[in-house]
């Protein structure tokens, strides 16, 4: 199984915040969705934040963790991860050697229902070893140990 979008469009990206998202074009996709109106904002918005002390504790960005979240999952192989610059790829690159512990994904399994951010199972049944391994397509996309990463719109 391959995940789409693992940092929500970008709310999970540490870049979002309430003022960013009214200041966007009036064409773009996501002020119509409803992930980015204003009750579902507020709650992503406080799921990124609340994702932070876990990212400090491991050196990383909420990016990462979330990233490493959706791989934690048994039966996902990738993530699908849009990137615009270099940059954003540096701020969560790192979440193809992230392992998160049994106590993180408990954290973000409360964490997830603290913020009221998402709806069905928060947890992982099992967290598995991800296969670490690196690869180019042949539409240029890069897997790296199960990211794969590509020119999405976050």
């Amino acid at each position: 199984m391959i995940c789409y979008s693992p940092m929500q469009s970008g709310l999970l990206t540490e870049s979002f915040t309430a003022v960013r998202v009214s200041s966007l074009p009036a064409d773009d996709w996501r002020r119509r969705s409803r992930e980015f109106q204003r009750g579902q904002l507020t709650r992503n918005l406080a799921l990124c934040d609340a994702l932070r002390p876990i990212a400090e504790r491991y050196g990383t960005t909420v990016s990462s963790v979330a990233i490493a979240w959706v791989l934690a999952w048994p039966g996902v192989s990738s993530a699908i991860v849009g990137a615009r610059t270099p940059a954003q790829v540096d701020g969560w690159v790192a979440a193809a050697s992230l392992e998160l512990t049994p106590l993180d994904l408990d954290e973000i399994d409360g964490v997830i229902e603290r913020t009221g951010a998402g709806a069905g199972p928060a947890h992982p049944a099992a967290p598995r070893a991800i296969a670490r391994r690196s690869a180019v397509s042949r539409t240029g996309h890069m897997v790296v140990n199960g990211v794969i990463t590509s020119d999405g719109k976050s």
